[in-house]
């Protein structure tokens, strides 16, 4: 994958010399499409620098308009957050926000990003291979959960040696499962968890702490996100912008996010989605609850909850994971933490789960999958 292209285009349009750009996936993994962002369609946004459009994971990608204030404000952050700047390593596909992140902070930084061959997909071979080739003295990479889980599963000596060769692991993207942050911890991986979206120019919250300029805080138990890296709106979406985003009475531009948590002390806890509650019978369930629980016990090394609809009942509570786990025995430990309406009834084994481009869990295959399981 060579970045160099989207690297031209996106700073001619950084510095206003080009218009906005939106990076397309192509045939394989190693290939993209740039393509200029026509001027009828950023009607009343004002300096548009990018359109990143969201993975889908849930439903229809929505196209996200970034502005040059959003997505500089975003790599400066970064940079005094972890007090440095240095050459990336380009794990994630280009088209996503964590990719488009890389280029950014890199042009800002002065440095040329070195991109991962992603077109037999991601493994610890081809990592250390890319990582081999950064030549500069501070090395940073991000990484979602998935990927850092396969780097760290019988690790070699050389992998580890790579990994801890980077001054900064920004892991985001999804909730990392608390064994692999286990792992990482007692290897002394440089890791910061990392929280945010298209709509927020990428991490805005890094540790559970805002970057310098983001501001947060929760209405209702929802988050909120605000500041200068927040996106102008969505494209073609008039009635969602607006449902999202808001400009208070002081001038921070907020956006609302579809996360539930709190903000004490300055420090955020994410405990899960405003649609990830699954009504069984009449029942509330969280999924994020369900799934902390699976992934605690023992042979479990990757698992996803998601609602699957049934005539009787509504929906109901479905599981597909990775692993060596008896069934009964993850059964068990749902009924014994949640209760027994908690209890996945639907439940599969993979080898492992299906995946997006950019890393994250494909929960609308999954339930088809469970679904289609019981037909």
């Amino acid at each position: 994958m060579n970045p160099d292209s989207a690297l031209v285009a996106l700073s001619a349009s950084l510095n206003e010399d080009g218009p906005a750009v939106e990076i397309l996936p192509g045939t394989t993994n190693n290939d993209y499409l740039v393509n200029p962002v026509d001027e009828t369609e950023l009607e009343g946004l004002e300096e548009i620098a990018a359109v990143v459009r969201t993975s889908g994971s849930t439903g229809t990608p929505k196209r996200t308009a970034l502005s040059v204030e959003a997505l500089a404000t975003s790599s400066m952050a970064t940079a005094e957050y972890l007090g440095f700047e240095g050459q990336w390593l380009l794990a994630l596909p280009l088209h996503y926000v964590a990719g488009l992140a890389v280029l950014t902070r890199s042009l800002y930084a002065g440095t040329r990003p070195w991109a991962m061959d992603l077109d037999t997909g991601f493994d610890a071979a081809g990592f250390n291979e890319a990582a081999c080739a950064l030549t500069d003295s501070r090395r940073l990479v991000s990484l979602v959960p998935t990927q850092l889980q396969r780097l760290l599963t019988e690790p070699t000596d050389e992998t580890l040696a790579t990994l801890r060769r980077f001054d900064a692991i920004l892991l985001g993207g999804a909730r990392a499962p608390r064994a692999v942050l286990e792992e990482a911890a007692k290897h002394s991986l440089k890791l910061h968890l990392t929280y945010g979206s298209s709509e927020t120019a990428g991490g805005c919250v890094y540790n559970a702490r805002a970057l310098p300029g983001v501001e947060v805080k929760t209405v209702d138990g929802r988050i909120w996100l605000g500041g200068p890296t927040i996106a102008s709106g969505y494209l073609g979406n008039p009635g969602l912008t607006a449902k999202h985003f808001t400009v208070d009475d002081s001038g921070v531009r907020w956006y609302a996010t579809e996360d539930l948590g709190s903000y004490t002390d300055g420090v955020l806890s994410v405990t899960g989605r405003a649609d990830d509650v699954i009504i069984t019978g009449g029942v509330k369930v969280s999924a994020a609850e369900v799934q902390h629980v699976l992934e605690s016990v023992p042979g479990v090394s990757a698992v996803a909850v998601v609602p699957v609809p049934d005539a009787q009942w509504g929906q109901q509570i479905g599981a597909a994971y990775a692993g060596n786990a008896a069934q009964e025995s993850m059964a068990a430990a749902v009924r014994q933490a949640l209760g027994a309406a908690a209890v996945p009834r639907r439940m599969m084994n993979l080898p492992s789960l299906p995946l997006l481009p950019n890393g994250k869990v494909d929960r609308m295959q999954l339930a088809s999958d469970l679904a289609a399981s019981s037909d």
